[in-house]
């Protein structure tokens, strides 16, 4: 009994150990080259929700082998929008973690030793081969009308010949024997993928000369020994996934599984150039975005969701983890509907409005924005913007802006501005009844200073005046906003307020006794 008590526990023991499942670890491996773009965010963005969905590890990883395009302060940038994005890693160059360095140019001694494995067990060889002779063949194949690729010949080079030619210093680099790939590997978004790159390219370099590994090398051994699972990464890539599974091989390790994201464009079906401003990431921080906002649009394009059909909503994160599926990713290129941005920027501008814990961070927003906007204004001190003002002004205009930025846009600045009275009162339709107008107001009740009630007001005082409703609401127009189209005259009066819109319009009073009194002095 208690052997079979016994047996029975270790047999479940042994299943649970070759049965474990495999903990996600997934990583974003950016170059330091410049800044990041919307394709890059997208792909950062995949890798985090998949491992947020699997109780996974995120991982940052900075490939900087090619050490001519490194941008500097580029990885600071990149970190930064990233966490601005609200995609953080769980282990990069910053926080580190037991899988690190996590920036290759301080992994050379590790791609050192894993290099002298496949040259023992002849994997890999010692290429001699001069750059003019690479030269050489290049335009042999473009005479021929053919793909340039080197033709191995250092591969069939002697043990003699190499050892006698490394102790004489000779310049030389490592490549890696391809081999056919007949078979298929399976692509997670896109199926069974056959590609034999032994027929269209020669063996690669791993080890360039100057001791640093090139991309494909370095990205197999950091991928193996930071215990990536799963690579997803842009199509563009799947061509060279036959190569760094024959690494994998050469090197008898288990590969991760790979998916590959299909291309998004540009709304015309262009590509995505580096060249564009309006890809950068830097780019919508700077222009009022909100980061889920982002996150939403490049989300729109290109699938990966399991989502029900109903009205437009901009998803939180926890919204996004929940319906992010690779099956559920398209493998055509999809385009990008810049209309959509500013439609999931007003969702989240409306969602966060609703929110009064967040009414300090607007105010501070807005208060900095438009004095940034207004440098004169704000130095003689004719800016409004007390807090009620702003709070009533952001609930006013939610439904009309997509963006922060908007609020200070020529056809909003009277918001904050006081237009300049450049008036000549014998040019300007009824300005006596603008004067009376504006006493009339005064007694209004604050209450009653809404945009229904104004309308209402201010047809029935035309009307009492013999006065045409449309011209009147023109000269108003042009007295509270310096502005010949808008908001309706009702609305800007409640934005504005009774006291603002008494103010502005006792500016006609104001000058014709300004006029009356030059008149008198005789100016």
């Amino acid at each position: 009994m208690q052997r079979s008590i016994l047996k029975t526990a270790i047999l479940q023991l042994t299943q649970k150990r070759f049965f474990k499942k495999q903990p996600v670890r997934v990583r974003f491996a950016p170059s330091p080259t410049g800044y990041l773009h919307l394709g890059g965010l997208r792909t950062a963005l995949y890798n985090y929700l998949f491992a947020r969905k699997n109780n996974g590890t995120f991982i940052l990883r900075i490939e900087d082998t090619d050490q001519t395009r490194v941008v500097p302060e580029a990885v600071e940038q990149l970190h930064d929008d990233l966490l601005w994005a609200g995609i953080i890693p769980d282990e990069d160059p910053i926080r580190f973690g037991p899988t690190g360095p996590y920036v290759q140019s301080e992994r050379l001694e590790i791609y050192g030793e894993q290099v002298i494995k496949l040259l023992e067990n002849g994997s890999a060889y010692h290429c001699f081969c001069s750059e003019r002779r690479l030269e050489m063949l290049r335009r042999e194949a473009a005479r021929a009308s053919q793909v340039p690729k080197y033709d191995n010949r250092c591969r069939h080079l002697s043990q003699e010949n190499v050892k006698e030619k490394l102790k004489n210093g000779e310049k030389h680099c490592i490549r890696f024997k391809l081999s056919p790939t007949p078979d298929p590997f399976k692509d997670m978004v896109y199926g069974d993928i056959t590609f034999d790159v032994s027929v269209s390219e020669g063996d690669p370099i791993i080890m360039k000369s100057d001791g640093y590994p090139t991309y494909h090398f370095a990205n197999v051994v950091d991928d193996h020994l930071m215990e990536i699972s799963h690579v997803l990464r842009g199509v563009e890539w799947q061509i060279s996934t036959p190569k760094h599974l024959l690494l994998y091989k050469a090197f008898g390790w288990t590969p991760p599984q790979f998916g590959h994201l299909p291309l998004i464009l540009n709304s015309d079906g262009s590509k995505l150039s580096k060249r564009q401003d309006d890809i950068r990431v830097d780019f919508y921080r700077k222009s009022g975005i909100f980061p889920i906002a982002l996150i939403n649009y490049i989300t729109h394009a290109g699938g990966g969701f399991e989502r029900e059909q109903g009205p437009q909503e901009c998803y939180s994160y926890a919204d996004l983890i929940k319906q992010f599926s690779v099956e559920k990713i398209n493998v055509n290129s999809s385009k990008l509907r810049p209309e959509k941005l500013l439609e999931f920027n007003q969702l989240e501008l409306c969602s966060l409005l609703e929110n009064e814990k967040n009414n300090k961070i607007f105010v501070q927003s807005v208060i900095k924005l438009v004095s940034d906007s207004f440098p004169e204004r704000k130095a003689d001190g004719s800016l409004k913007l007390d807090e009620d003002h702003i709070l009533l002004t952001l609930k006013w205009a939610k439904s009309r802006i997509n963006k922060l930025t908007d609020l200070v846009s020529p056809d909003l600045a009277f918001l904050w501005v006081v237009p300049p009275f450049s008036q000549n009162l014998k040019e300007l339709k009824h300005a006596e009844t603008v004067q009376v107008l504006s006493e009339k107001l005064s007694d209004v009740e604050e209450n009653n200073f809404n945009k229904d009630s104004l309308k209402n007001y201010l047809k029935e005082f035309a009307n009492n005046n013999g006065v045409p409703f449309a011209e009147l609401m023109r000269t108003l127009r042009s007295l509270l906003s310096g502005l010949k189209d808008g908001p309706g005259v009702a609305e800007m009066m409640e934005i504005l307020g009774r006291k603002r819109t008494v103010d502005r319009l006792k500016r006609v009073s104001d000058e014709s006794s300004a006029r009356n009194h030059r008149s008198i002095q005789g100016i």
